[in-house]
């Protein structure tokens, strides 16, 4: 069983940065695809990033240019750094680990998440 859980959250004034990290246990993460996904309140979750087996990154368009992820296999661990953070940044973050290597933009074809993080940008 694979568990996942976020760190670095917490509230940033708009154009601070924050770093989020998401630590596994259970099963090696350099051979799946991971997410990052999001959700504001009364509103659906919806993809952020994504990195393949093959470190190859993925963004939504609003976050492209500011938020970068990124993966350390050594320590089992992945990460969304944002930049330049923005009061429509504001969500809870959650990161999600596939069971294949490719990517998705899909929350469902994603089999482990993690609890949430919060990350809340004032203006």
């Amino acid at each position: 069983q694979v568990q996942l859980v976020e760190s670095g959250g917490g509230l940033v004034q708009a154009g601070g940065s924050l770093r989020l990290s998401c630590a596994a246990s259970g099963r090696t993460l350099s051979s799946v695809a991971m997410g990052w996904f999001r959700q504001a309140p009364g509103k659906e979750r919806t993809f952020v990033a994504a990195i393949t087996s093959s470190d190859n990154s993925y963004y939504v368009d609003s976050v492209k240019g500011r938020f970068t992820i990124s993966r350390d296999n050594a320590k089992n661990t992945v990460y969304l750094q944002m930049n330049n953070l923005k009061p429509e940044d504001a969500a809870v973050y959650y990161c999600a680990a596939r069971t294949v290597g490719t990517l998705s933009y899909s929350s469902r074809t994603y089999a482990y998440w993690g609890q949430g993080t919060q990350v809340t940008v004032s203006s």
